[in-house]
């Protein structure tokens, strides 16, 4: 009896469930572009640590994180995580609480004692960084990396910048922003304190390059009439003289003047130092308010009075008189005329900061635009060989950028240095969220850090939010959704009806194009959105 003519086809020849050639598309494996990572200032690869973090090997979790970010703990406790914003996750239940997992990891390093070596052989090269915030610390870092001779000069006593003298203690315990920085000194930077940089011209001439990152520590000055009784202090300079224990007496009643978080922190602050009522006058509606909505949230639940659409319109000794005011439908505030007296025993001034430029007044070909200095593409001024960046470059003034600042500075500067020109990578397509299969993923609501809550909260400057436990800490990087980027879960390999997928010893997957006949099957099973057909090549 004759046999089927399949059956007399020789095992392993073309013929034999050999589909490929009938696809009109292939599955392809890509990664993605996730969005936590794209919309992290400091350039962090968010998912990639995430994912290491999820087995409990917290070191090389560390490890992959501080490859952009020197200061996890620091950020871990003031990043405003807009990456969490951008979290796929958050349309399924909550977003993964990346910057709470991130803390953790920060902390977990300062107690195992964890350093980073320099494996790069010295350049040779000598680099000035004149301020000590983070943008300076960062950009050392990266350039001690790269083998470059690296000092930090700083006009404080001690370093930190505004970390230290803007942003209040219980929001940033000083230990925890001290083993941080004290981890940078170990890898060889040089810290040159209470120095101030009058100019920096004659620097260029002892250095192979110079980074300017002074942050914006003068606070912007606003006219407020006031009888000459009247006590008015300024925000930057009331955070500056708290930290150096020096804090001035502000009496039982407390008016803060502004909307930004300064004067939110400003407004905690004078809890803390003893007054009884602090309120803030902002010109307009809470969805305008610059500041954070989590810090404002944090002072109304210390008994912080907020006064909406107002303005002081006079300061005399004991009283201020603020009026009332509304919005155009342009948004902007206008008067009312109808006012109303507030008792109050001094009024701090919180309308914005700037940096001090003094230091390049006598450079050529530096120019400065509205307050901040301007750079190209590459962070360099009109000067060669002088960067700037952070707080004194147009852009947005947080902890997180000024760090992503860092990086960049020191990428650009290592290229001038060797004579090439930096160009960073071009970004991978983004993950998008209808690419996922979300309902693999349970419902898994994020770990709430816990909060100081008593008397103690608004009556010291213990620190109001706690850190996540070794357990929460796993359970919250395990519910990231890996968007767009293979996680390893074997669905691919399971369900392809032709056994095309094939797994490899590392843990990752290759398609045997041979055996593949194209039906997508799949991608339509893979949970991150990792896979995607294309059309078959000719």
């Amino acid at each position: 009896m004759d046999k089927p003519f399949a059956i007399t086809l020789d095992v392993g020849s073309s013929l034999v469930n050999r589909t490929g050639a009938w696809r009109v598309e292939r599955p392809v494996y890509r990664d993605f572009l996730p969005p936590c990572q794209k919309a992290c200032p400091a350039g962090e690869h968010v998912q990639e640590w995430l994912y290491d973090a999820e087995d409990g090997n917290y070191e090389r979790a560390w490890r992959t994180l501080v490859r952009e970010n020197p200061l996890p703990a620091v950020m871990g406790r003031v990043c405003y995580h807009p990456c969490q914003t951008a979290c796929n996750r958050g349309e399924v239940d909550e977003a993964v609480g990346i910057n709470a997992v991130e803390r953790f990891l920060g902390d977990e390093a300062i107690r195992q004692g964890w350093t980073i070596p320099v494996t790069a052989p010295d350049t040779g090269r000598r680099v000035l960084v004149v301020g000590a915030g983070p943008t300076g610390l960062s950009a050392a870092y990266h350039l001690r990396l790269a083998g470059h001779d690296v000092t930090v000069r700083d006009a404080a006593p001690r370093p930190g910048g505004m970390m230290r003298y803007g942003i209040p203690a219980y929001r940033l315990p000083r230990e925890v922003l001290d083993a941080e920085i004290a981890r940078i000194a170990e890898m060889g930077v040089r810290f040159e304190l209470d120095s101030r940089v009058g100019s920096v011209a004659p620097q260029l001439r002892h250095y192979d390059a110079v980074l300017l990152a002074v942050g914006a520590q003068i606070g912007k000055r606003a006219y407020v009439p006031a009888g000459e009784a009247a006590r008015i202090l300024d925000a930057v300079q009331l955070l500056h003289d708290v930290e150096d224990a020096d804090a001035p007496m502000l009496g039982r009643r407390v008016v803060v003047y502004g909307g930004g978080n300064t004067a939110v922190d400003a407004a905690r602050t004078a809890k803390r130092l003893g007054a009884e009522e602090a309120i803030v006058v902002y010109r307009r509606t809470r969805d305008r308010m610059p500041a954070h909505d989590s810090e404002v949230t944090e002072a109304l639940e210390e008994g912080i009075t907020v006064r909406w659409l107002s303005t002081i319109s006079y300061a005399d000794a004991g009283t201020v008189t603020i009026e009332k005011m509304e919005l155009d439908e342009s948004g902007f505030p206008r008067a009312t005329g109808v006012l109303e007296d507030l008792a109050a025993d001094a009024v701090v001034l919180a309308v914005g900061q700037e940096s001090d430029l003094s230091l390049v007044d006598d450079v050529d070909g530096l120019v400065i635009d509205d307050g901040v200095v301007r750079v190209d593409a590459h962070m360099m001024t009109g000067r060669p060989g002088l960067f700037a960046g952070g707080d004194m470059v147009p852009s947005e003034r947080t902890v997180t950028v000024g760090v992503g600042h860092g990086r960049l500075a020191a990428r650009n500067i290592d290229a001038y240095l060797r004579g090439t020109t930096h160009t960073e990578p071009a970004p991978a397509p983004d993950a998008e969220l209808g690419a996922l299969n979300t309902w693999y993923y349970a419902d898994a609501p994020h770990q709430v850090r816990p909060r100081l809550e008593g008397p103690r909260r608004a009556g010291t400057f213990d620190e109001v939010v706690q850190g996540l436990s070794a357990e929460t800490a796993l359970f919250e990087a395990r519910r990231c959704m890996s968007c767009g980027n293979c996680f390893g879960c074997d669905n691919c390999f399971g369900v392809c009806p032709d056994n095309a997928v094939k797994k490899l010893p590392d843990g990752t997957y290759e398609i045997d194009y041979e055996y593949c006949k194209g039906c997508g099957l799949c991608v339509e099973e893979c949970p991150s959105g990792a896979i995607e057909m294309v059309p078959e090549e000719a």
